[in-house]
């Protein structure tokens, strides 16, 4: 496989990036209306919110997408990074660019000032967790959530 570059979006990407958004909403069996698509990607260009995303290149192929949030934590005095997408297309999984997008995330949010990276995924989504388990450690917390 080719060099492997990771990027903070711009706005030149929307084309890139939507696709794999798109895929990644596909993969959890989900849905969202546009304006929620168009809000979100306004947030990650926009220098005042706390919304990011980067992509991975590839030959000049975006082939990977991760976003990410920082947030204050009643834990510490430094924000926390909530790393909440990631995806990889399949031709490319297990190259390591699903590493390459997390460890760029755990590299920008330290460079920021962020005290911890943490995320969620599916249970049933063994391939990824082979990977997490092997860069970031499993608390043993349960999600629980209420939509309102």
């Amino acid at each position: 496989m080719s060099q492997i570059e990771i990027r903070q979006v711009t706005a030149d990407d929307h084309a890139a990036w939507l696709p794999l958004w798109q895929a990644y909403l596909r993969f959890y069996n989900t849905e969202l209306p546009e304006a929620v698509t168009d809000s979100t990607w306004q947030r990650m260009l926009d220098p005042t919110e706390l919304t990011h995303s980067a992509l991975a290149w590839v030959d000049g192929k975006a082939v990977g997408m991760v976003n990410f949030i920082y947030h204050r934590s009643n834990w510490s005095i430094e924000n926390s990074c909530y790393l909440q997408d990631l995806l990889v297309t399949p031709e490319t999984r297990g190259t390591g660019v699903g590493r390459k997008l997390i460890e760029f995330v755990y590299t920008t949010a330290k460079a920021d000032g962020c005290c911890k990276v943490h995320w969620l995924t599916h249970e049933t989504n063994a391939t990824a967790i082979q990977l997490y388990e092997r860069i970031a450690e499993r608390p043993g917390y349960i999600q629980f959530r209420k939509a309102i």
